[in-house]
């Protein structure tokens, strides 16, 4: 995807609250350093309450615009954090739904981590994809046609690239291998 006059795009995708914070911060912050263009956008601007482990509520996060704005032609890759509460939430939003299926209808890449993964099988993209998640996901994603393993990083590619991990330990893998996809080192 990367061609020498393009910076890589990445839209990082999130509710208005329930975000794991590291799994929002942490790809930020590496797939920036790394000289990739990171949007932010969530169902609105307002703030994004993150949490550690789902239950501390930590900083908030001002979006850099609201789903209803963006669209996949701008961005080569789509990643969806996880923290129980933001997946949740964000598979019911329309909007995030019909993002996530229009990136990978386009060929796309599509990185999701921990309870990410949650909407990717609301937009029904898991059938017949190896990914890994949360433990607590596995049923869902196997329930939805997908193959479910225990790694820190599964990728697939069929069509469009799927890249998935389980847990804040794997973030540094996780945006290390987003960064591979979109040829950046």
């Amino acid at each position: 995807m990367n061609r020498p006059d393009h910076t890589p795009t990445v839209l990082v995708v999130t509710s208005q609250t329930g975000v794991e914070r590291d799994e929002l911060l942490t790809p930020l912050k590496q797939l920036r350093d790394k000289g990739i263009h990171v949007t932010h956008a969530a169902p609105s601007t307002d703030p994004v309450q993150t949490f550690v482990h789902d239950t501390a509520p930590d900083t908030t996060v001002t979006p850099d615009t609201d789903l209803a704005s963006v669209t996949v032609d701008d961005y080569d890759a789509l990643v969806v954090p996880g923290g129980t509460v933001n997946a949740d939430k964000l598979r019911t939003v329309e909007d995030a739904v019909e993002l996530a299926r229009a990136f990978a209808g386009a060929g796309k890449t599509i990185a999701a981590i921990c309870h990410g993964p949650w909407l990717l099988v609301e937009a029904d993209l898991v059938r017949g994809k190896t990914m890994t998640s949360y433990p607590s996901l596995q049923t869902d994603i196997r329930n939805a046609g997908g193959q479910w393993h225990d790694e820190q990083v599964a990728r697939t590619k069929n069509g469009w690239s799927l890249i998935t991990s389980r847990k804040p330990d794997d973030l540094d893998a996780f945006c290390g291998a987003i960064a591979g996809d979109l040829g950046v080192g």
